[in-house]
Protein backbone atom coordinates (compact mmCIF):
# COMPACT_ATOMS: atom_id res chain seq x y z
CA UNK A 1 0.00 0.00 0.00
CA UNK A 2 1.80 3.42 -1.13
CA UNK A 3 1.45 6.51 1.41
CA UNK A 4 -1.28 8.05 -0.95
CA UNK A 5 -3.61 4.97 -0.79
CA UNK A 6 -2.82 4.99 3.04
CA UNK A 7 -3.53 8.06 4.00
CA UNK A 8 -7.28 7.81 1.55
CA UNK A 9 -8.08 4.73 3.80
CA UNK A 10 -7.12 6.36 6.99
CA UNK A 11 -9.31 9.72 6.27
CA UNK A 12 -12.09 7.70 4.85
CA UNK A 13 -11.88 4.91 8.45
CA UNK A 14 -11.45 7.95 10.64
CA UNK A 15 -14.25 9.74 8.87
CA UNK A 16 -16.57 7.06 9.57
CA UNK A 17 -15.23 6.45 13.36
CA UNK A 18 -16.03 10.14 13.92
CA UNK A 19 -19.13 9.30 12.60
CA UNK A 20 -20.26 6.62 14.70
CA UNK A 21 -18.84 8.07 17.73
CA UNK A 22 -21.44 10.99 17.58
CA UNK A 23 -24.35 9.32 15.68
CA UNK A 24 -23.95 6.28 17.72
CA UNK A 25 -21.68 6.44 21.13
CA UNK A 26 -22.33 10.06 22.66
CA UNK A 27 -26.34 9.73 22.90
CA UNK A 28 -26.12 6.38 25.04
CA UNK A 29 -22.67 6.58 26.52
CA UNK A 30 -23.69 8.30 29.99
CA UNK A 31 -26.68 5.74 30.11
CA UNK A 32 -24.50 2.64 29.30
CA UNK A 33 -21.45 3.77 32.10
CA UNK A 34 -24.11 4.69 34.67
CA UNK A 35 -25.49 1.45 34.28
CA UNK A 36 -22.77 -0.62 33.66
CA UNK A 37 -24.12 -2.37 30.52
CA UNK A 38 -22.22 -4.24 27.91
CA UNK A 39 -22.61 -1.97 24.59
CA UNK A 40 -23.42 -5.02 22.66
CA UNK A 41 -24.79 -2.98 19.81
CA UNK A 42 -21.43 -0.32 19.33
CA UNK A 43 -19.32 -3.37 19.48
CA UNK A 44 -21.21 -4.84 16.79
CA UNK A 45 -21.18 -1.96 14.38
CA UNK A 46 -17.04 -1.85 15.26
CA UNK A 47 -17.14 -5.41 14.12
CA UNK A 48 -19.10 -4.41 10.89
CA UNK A 49 -16.92 -1.66 10.60
CA UNK A 50 -13.60 -3.96 10.66
CA UNK A 51 -11.96 -2.52 13.71
CA UNK A 52 -11.37 -6.26 14.93
CA UNK A 53 -9.19 -6.28 12.10
CA UNK A 54 -7.15 -2.50 12.34
CA UNK A 55 -3.92 -4.60 11.83
CA UNK A 56 -4.18 -7.78 10.91
CA UNK A 57 -2.78 -8.15 7.57
CA UNK A 58 -5.31 -8.22 4.88
CA UNK A 59 -4.78 -11.98 3.25
CA UNK A 60 -6.34 -13.16 6.53
CA UNK A 61 -9.25 -10.70 6.35
CA UNK A 62 -8.06 -7.95 8.29
CA UNK A 63 -8.11 -4.20 7.28
CA UNK A 64 -4.28 -4.31 7.16
CA UNK A 65 -3.86 -1.00 8.29
CA UNK A 66 -0.41 1.03 9.92
CA UNK A 67 0.44 1.15 13.75
CA UNK A 68 -0.15 5.45 13.06
CA UNK A 69 -3.68 4.80 11.89
CA UNK A 70 -4.39 2.02 14.92
CA UNK A 71 -3.27 5.03 17.31
CA UNK A 72 -5.83 7.15 15.31
CA UNK A 73 -8.80 5.20 15.66
CA UNK A 74 -8.10 4.61 19.45
CA UNK A 75 -7.71 8.25 20.23
CA UNK A 76 -11.16 8.83 18.26
CA UNK A 77 -13.00 6.36 19.84
CA UNK A 78 -11.56 7.34 23.37
CA UNK A 79 -13.01 11.18 23.05
CA UNK A 80 -16.53 9.37 22.62
CA UNK A 81 -16.37 6.91 25.37
CA UNK A 82 -13.37 5.32 26.34
CA UNK A 83 -14.85 2.06 27.29
CA UNK A 84 -15.66 1.00 23.73
CA UNK A 85 -11.89 0.85 22.72
CA UNK A 86 -11.48 -2.41 25.56
CA UNK A 87 -13.16 -5.06 23.41
CA UNK A 88 -10.80 -4.27 20.20
CA UNK A 89 -7.75 -3.39 22.44
CA UNK A 90 -7.02 -6.58 24.31
CA UNK A 91 -8.45 -8.72 20.86
CA UNK A 92 -5.64 -6.79 19.02
CA UNK A 93 -2.84 -8.06 21.69
CA UNK A 94 -4.56 -11.65 21.27
CA UNK A 95 -4.10 -10.87 16.69
CA UNK A 96 -0.47 -9.47 16.84
CA UNK A 97 0.54 -12.49 19.02
CA UNK A 98 -0.59 -15.32 16.65
CA UNK A 99 0.19 -13.30 13.38
CA UNK A 100 3.79 -12.17 14.18
CA UNK A 101 4.50 -15.90 16.18
CA UNK A 102 1.84 -18.37 15.52
CA UNK A 103 2.32 -21.32 12.47
CA UNK A 104 0.49 -20.36 9.30
CA UNK A 105 -2.11 -23.54 10.57
CA UNK A 106 -2.65 -21.07 13.29
CA UNK A 107 -3.39 -18.24 11.37
CA UNK A 108 -5.33 -19.55 9.17
CA UNK A 109 -7.15 -21.22 11.55
CA UNK A 110 -7.37 -18.05 14.08
CA UNK A 111 -6.96 -14.53 12.20
CA UNK A 112 -9.63 -14.45 9.97
CA UNK A 113 -12.56 -14.68 12.59
CA UNK A 114 -10.72 -12.24 14.95
CA UNK A 115 -10.49 -9.97 11.95
CA UNK A 116 -14.44 -9.83 11.30
CA UNK A 117 -15.40 -9.96 15.22
CA UNK A 118 -16.59 -13.69 14.48
CA UNK A 119 -14.20 -14.41 17.45
CA UNK A 120 -13.38 -11.96 20.06
CA UNK A 121 -10.41 -12.05 21.85
CA UNK A 122 -8.30 -11.00 24.90
CA UNK A 123 -5.28 -11.35 26.65
CA UNK A 124 -5.45 -13.90 30.19
CA UNK A 125 -1.91 -12.83 32.17
CA UNK A 126 -2.63 -11.11 34.83
CA UNK A 127 -3.41 -12.90 38.12
CA UNK A 128 -4.24 -12.17 41.58
CA UNK A 129 -0.83 -12.23 43.31
CA UNK A 130 0.90 -11.44 40.12
CA UNK A 131 0.31 -7.98 37.88
CA UNK A 132 3.80 -6.53 36.52
CA UNK A 133 6.08 -9.49 37.94
CA UNK A 134 4.56 -11.44 34.82
CA UNK A 135 7.31 -14.36 35.61
CA UNK A 136 5.60 -15.06 39.33
CA UNK A 137 2.45 -16.12 37.72
CA UNK A 138 1.38 -19.53 39.23
CA UNK A 139 -0.96 -20.96 36.82
CA UNK A 140 0.33 -24.11 35.50
CA UNK A 141 -0.01 -26.18 32.57
CA UNK A 142 1.34 -29.77 32.59
CA UNK A 143 1.55 -32.10 29.89
CA UNK A 144 -0.59 -35.51 29.42
CA UNK A 145 -1.03 -37.80 26.97
CA UNK A 146 0.27 -35.06 24.09
CA UNK A 147 -2.48 -32.37 25.57
CA UNK A 148 -2.26 -29.92 28.51
CA UNK A 149 -4.54 -29.36 31.96
CA UNK A 150 -4.28 -25.88 32.99
CA UNK A 151 -5.31 -24.76 36.58
CA UNK A 152 -4.99 -21.82 37.85
CA UNK A 153 -6.90 -17.91 37.75
CA UNK A 154 -6.76 -14.63 35.79
CA UNK A 155 -7.96 -11.42 37.15
CA UNK A 156 -8.86 -7.96 35.73
CA UNK A 157 -9.30 -9.44 32.15
CA UNK A 158 -11.04 -7.50 29.84
CA UNK A 159 -13.63 -8.98 27.24
CA UNK A 160 -13.13 -12.14 30.39
CA UNK A 161 -17.34 -12.36 30.35
CA UNK A 162 -17.90 -11.53 26.22
CA UNK A 163 -14.35 -12.77 25.20
CA UNK A 164 -14.30 -16.23 23.23
CA UNK A 165 -10.09 -17.10 22.73
CA UNK A 166 -7.49 -15.81 24.94
CA UNK A 167 -3.87 -15.31 24.88
CA UNK A 168 -3.19 -17.29 27.65
CA UNK A 169 0.13 -17.33 29.62
CA UNK A 170 0.63 -20.52 31.79
CA UNK A 171 4.02 -22.37 33.50
CA UNK A 172 5.08 -25.20 31.60
CA UNK A 173 8.44 -25.54 33.45
CA UNK A 174 7.88 -23.95 36.82
CA UNK A 175 11.20 -24.97 38.25
CA UNK A 176 13.40 -23.94 35.10
CA UNK A 177 15.69 -20.24 36.38
CA UNK A 178 15.29 -17.99 34.93
CA UNK A 179 11.50 -17.79 35.81
CA UNK A 180 10.31 -16.38 33.08
CA UNK A 181 11.84 -19.37 30.66
CA UNK A 182 9.51 -21.74 31.86
CA UNK A 183 6.42 -19.60 30.64
CA UNK A 184 4.14 -20.80 27.50
CA UNK A 185 1.76 -19.06 25.81
CA UNK A 186 -1.34 -20.29 24.55
CA UNK A 187 -4.13 -20.11 21.87
CA UNK A 188 -7.14 -20.67 24.72
CA UNK A 189 -11.01 -20.93 23.67
CA UNK A 190 -13.61 -20.88 26.70
CA UNK A 191 -14.93 -24.54 27.86
CA UNK A 192 -13.42 -27.85 28.49
CA UNK A 193 -13.06 -26.62 32.40
CA UNK A 194 -11.92 -22.69 31.10
CA UNK A 195 -14.56 -20.58 32.52
CA UNK A 196 -15.31 -16.67 33.21
CA UNK A 197 -15.99 -15.66 37.08
CA UNK A 198 -17.15 -12.80 38.72
CA UNK A 199 -17.45 -9.25 36.83
CA UNK A 200 -15.49 -6.51 38.88
CA UNK A 201 -17.60 -3.64 39.86
CA UNK A 202 -15.29 -0.92 38.72
CA UNK A 203 -14.77 3.16 39.19
CA UNK A 204 -14.29 3.86 35.52
CA UNK A 205 -13.86 1.79 32.21
CA UNK A 206 -17.50 0.76 32.81
CA UNK A 207 -19.56 -0.91 30.62
CA UNK A 208 -17.05 -3.35 29.09
CA UNK A 209 -16.72 -6.06 30.94
CA UNK A 210 -13.92 -6.92 33.31
CA UNK A 211 -13.88 -10.69 35.35
CA UNK A 212 -11.74 -13.29 36.46
CA UNK A 213 -10.70 -16.24 34.23
CA UNK A 214 -11.32 -19.60 35.87
CA UNK A 215 -9.11 -22.55 34.43
CA UNK A 216 -9.99 -26.30 36.43
CA UNK A 217 -8.30 -28.84 34.60
CA UNK A 218 -8.93 -27.08 31.34
CA UNK A 219 -8.01 -29.98 29.02
CA UNK A 220 -6.06 -27.73 25.28
CA UNK A 221 -4.45 -29.32 22.36
CA UNK A 222 -0.76 -29.32 21.98
CA UNK A 223 -1.85 -27.75 18.44
CA UNK A 224 -2.76 -24.40 20.60
CA UNK A 225 0.47 -23.92 21.70
CA UNK A 226 1.56 -20.30 20.06
CA UNK A 227 3.92 -21.15 17.55
CA UNK A 228 4.08 -24.98 18.93
CA UNK A 229 7.47 -23.92 20.80
CA UNK A 230 7.26 -24.23 24.52
CA UNK A 231 8.78 -21.64 27.02
CA UNK A 232 8.53 -18.41 24.65
CA UNK A 233 4.99 -17.15 25.99
CA UNK A 234 7.29 -14.11 27.93
CA UNK A 235 9.53 -12.44 25.37
CA UNK A 236 5.62 -13.36 23.08
CA UNK A 237 3.66 -11.01 25.64
CA UNK A 238 6.29 -8.76 26.32
CA UNK A 239 6.52 -7.90 22.76
CA UNK A 240 2.56 -8.02 22.56
CA UNK A 241 2.24 -5.63 25.36
CA UNK A 242 4.32 -2.69 23.45
CA UNK A 243 1.75 -2.47 21.06
CA UNK A 244 -0.72 -2.63 23.61
CA UNK A 245 0.97 0.56 25.26
CA UNK A 246 -0.01 2.40 21.95
CA UNK A 247 -3.25 1.72 22.32
CA UNK A 248 -3.22 2.95 25.92
CA UNK A 249 -1.02 6.26 25.20
CA UNK A 250 -3.81 6.73 22.40
CA UNK A 251 -6.88 6.13 24.29
CA UNK A 252 -4.94 8.57 27.13
CA UNK A 253 -4.70 11.27 25.21
CA UNK A 254 -8.45 10.72 23.68
CA UNK A 255 -9.62 11.08 27.17
CA UNK A 256 -7.71 14.24 27.60
CA UNK A 257 -9.05 15.88 24.30
CA UNK A 258 -12.55 15.14 24.47
CA UNK A 259 -12.30 16.59 28.12
CA UNK A 260 -10.50 19.87 27.17
CA UNK A 261 -12.45 20.26 24.38
CA UNK A 262 -15.82 19.89 26.56
CA UNK A 263 -13.63 22.19 28.46
CA UNK A 264 -12.98 24.63 26.55
CA UNK A 265 -16.45 25.10 24.71
CA UNK A 266 -17.79 25.60 28.39
CA UNK A 267 -15.61 28.46 28.84
CA UNK A 268 -16.66 30.79 26.04
CA UNK A 269 -20.00 30.16 27.11
CA UNK A 270 -19.71 30.44 30.57
CA UNK A 271 -20.03 34.10 32.37
CA UNK A 272 -18.92 34.64 35.71
CA UNK A 273 -19.23 38.67 37.11
CA UNK A 274 -20.13 39.90 33.92
CA UNK A 275 -17.34 38.23 31.65
CA UNK A 276 -16.80 34.98 29.76
CA UNK A 277 -14.49 32.67 32.03
CA UNK A 278 -12.52 32.24 28.95
CA UNK A 279 -11.26 35.97 29.41
CA UNK A 280 -10.13 35.38 32.58
CA UNK A 281 -6.20 34.75 32.59
CA UNK A 282 -6.54 31.45 35.46
CA UNK A 283 -8.52 29.49 33.12
CA UNK A 284 -6.38 30.97 30.18
CA UNK A 285 -3.37 29.73 31.79
CA UNK A 286 -5.42 26.11 32.66
CA UNK A 287 -6.27 25.67 28.51
CA UNK A 288 -3.01 26.63 27.75
CA UNK A 289 -1.46 24.23 29.70
CA UNK A 290 -4.36 21.50 28.74
CA UNK A 291 -3.38 22.07 25.05
CA UNK A 292 0.67 21.82 24.86
CA UNK A 293 0.26 18.83 27.16
CA UNK A 294 -2.15 16.85 24.97
CA UNK A 295 -0.29 18.22 22.10
CA UNK A 296 2.90 17.01 23.38
CA UNK A 297 1.51 13.44 24.14
CA UNK A 298 -0.15 12.91 20.77
CA UNK A 299 3.16 13.66 19.25
CA UNK A 300 5.04 11.57 22.08
CA UNK A 301 2.11 8.68 20.49
CA UNK A 302 2.42 8.98 16.96
CA UNK A 303 6.25 8.71 17.41
CA UNK A 304 5.83 5.62 19.30
CA UNK A 305 3.49 4.03 15.94
CA UNK A 306 5.82 5.10 13.03
CA UNK A 307 8.48 3.68 14.96
CA UNK A 308 6.84 0.41 15.14
CA UNK A 309 5.70 0.81 11.43
CA UNK A 310 9.45 1.10 10.32
CA UNK A 311 9.99 -2.07 12.17
CA UNK A 312 12.55 -0.91 14.41
CA UNK A 313 12.81 -1.32 18.41
CA UNK A 314 10.27 0.63 19.91
CA UNK A 315 9.97 0.02 23.40
CA UNK A 316 11.53 2.67 24.86
CA UNK A 317 9.28 5.40 22.77
CA UNK A 318 6.16 3.31 23.24
CA UNK A 319 6.94 3.68 27.27
CA UNK A 320 7.29 7.03 27.48
CA UNK A 321 4.11 7.68 25.19
CA UNK A 322 1.97 5.46 27.65
CA UNK A 323 3.75 7.02 30.96
CA UNK A 324 3.76 10.81 29.73
CA UNK A 325 0.26 10.72 28.08
CA UNK A 326 -1.27 8.69 31.05
CA UNK A 327 -0.15 11.09 33.27
CA UNK A 328 -0.95 14.35 31.39
CA UNK A 329 -4.68 13.01 30.89
CA UNK A 330 -5.20 12.23 34.45
CA UNK A 331 -3.87 16.14 35.41
CA UNK A 332 -6.10 17.73 32.38
CA UNK A 333 -9.33 15.75 33.31
CA UNK A 334 -8.80 17.43 36.82
CA UNK A 335 -8.35 20.31 35.39
CA UNK A 336 -11.50 20.44 32.82
CA UNK A 337 -13.50 19.76 35.94
CA UNK A 338 -12.22 22.71 37.65
CA UNK A 339 -13.06 24.72 34.79
CA UNK A 340 -16.60 23.56 34.90
CA UNK A 341 -16.87 24.32 38.80
CA UNK A 342 -20.05 21.98 40.46
CA UNK A 343 -21.13 20.83 36.79
CA UNK A 344 -18.05 18.86 36.40
CA UNK A 345 -19.10 16.50 39.50
CA UNK A 346 -22.55 16.01 38.53
CA UNK A 347 -22.99 12.69 36.06
CA UNK A 348 -25.18 15.24 33.87
CA UNK A 349 -22.01 15.88 32.01
CA UNK A 350 -19.48 13.49 30.54
CA UNK A 351 -16.22 15.61 32.30
CA UNK A 352 -16.61 12.98 35.63
CA UNK A 353 -16.86 9.78 33.32
CA UNK A 354 -13.51 11.32 31.78
CA UNK A 355 -12.10 11.91 34.86
CA UNK A 356 -12.82 8.40 36.38
CA UNK A 357 -11.74 6.77 33.25
CA UNK A 358 -8.15 8.51 32.90
CA UNK A 359 -7.08 6.32 36.01
CA UNK A 360 -7.15 2.98 33.86
CA UNK A 361 -4.61 4.30 31.68
CA UNK A 362 -1.94 4.82 34.44
CA UNK A 363 -2.67 1.60 35.77
CA UNK A 364 -3.32 -0.69 32.07
CA UNK A 365 -0.29 -2.42 30.32
CA UNK A 366 2.37 -1.62 32.76
CA UNK A 367 2.03 0.87 35.62
CA UNK A 368 3.71 4.52 35.59
CA UNK A 369 6.19 2.78 37.78
CA UNK A 370 6.87 -0.29 35.46
CA UNK A 371 7.04 2.62 32.51
CA UNK A 372 10.30 4.16 34.26
CA UNK A 373 11.87 1.27 35.23
CA UNK A 374 11.34 0.17 31.51
CA UNK A 375 12.50 3.91 29.95
CA UNK A 376 15.48 3.85 32.28
CA UNK A 377 16.75 0.37 31.59
CA UNK A 378 17.00 1.68 27.76
CA UNK A 379 18.12 5.14 28.24
CA UNK A 380 21.28 3.14 30.24
CA UNK A 381 21.59 0.65 27.90
CA UNK A 382 21.51 3.56 25.07
CA UNK A 383 24.23 5.88 27.07
CA UNK A 384 25.87 3.07 27.87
Amino acid sequence: MNNKNLEEIRKQILNTVQEFITREVKPIASKLDEKDSYPSSLIDQMAEMGLFGITIDEKYGGLGLDYSTYAMIFEELSKGWMSITGPIGTHSILSYAIQKYGTEDQKIKWLPKLASGEKRGGLALTEPGSGSDVASIKTEAKKQNGNYIINGNKLFITNGKNGDVFFLLAKTDPKIAPKHRGITGFIAEKGNGFTSGKDLNKMGYRGVDTTELIFQDYKINKENVLGKVEGQGFYQVMDALETGRINIAARAVGVATGAFESAIKYAQERKTFGKKISERQTIQNYLADMGTKIHAARLMTYDAAKKKDSGGRFDLESGMAKLFASEICREVTFDAMRIFGGYGFIKDLPIERYYRDAPLMIIGEGTSEIQRLIIARNLLKKYS
